[in-house]
């Protein structure tokens, strides 16, 4: 069996070093923005300012909400619900967990979702 705690720890390492990576580009975008009065809006070489901020931002939305679900992993984990599914609460498959550490359901019931 897969140390978990180990493996969920190093995601959120990777997530959080993402997410401060992110935020450093965006207030790089919105500092550049500030000195410069080009009409980026019909710059047919590129993508907007006002599209490379929303992207950023959309980006950063994605890392902190997997950054909540590390965390509510982590909580499960402690509370020895890990790895049990939250809607037949049979064992999730150490093969999912190992690609997707914060799954919550197994994949059977992912399956009948769908």
């Amino acid at each position: 069996m897969q140390d978990f705690h180990a493996t969920i720890g190093l995601e959120r390492r990777r997530a959080e070093h993402r997410l401060a990576s992110l935020r450093e580009g965006l207030e790089s975008i919105i500092e550049g923005s500030r000195w410069t009065t080009d009409d980026d809006e019909h710059d047919p070489e590129g993508s907007t300012i006002a599209f490379e901020r929303a992207k950023i931002a959309s980006l950063i939305a994605d890392t902190e909400a997997e950054l909540r679900d590390l965390d509510a992993a982590t909580t499960r984990l402690r509370s020895g619900e890990y790895g049990i599914c939250e809607v037949c609460q049979e064992s999730i498959a150490d093969a999912r967990l190992e690609a997707l550490p914060t799954a919550r359901q197994c994949i059977e019931c992912v399956r009948r979702s769908r």
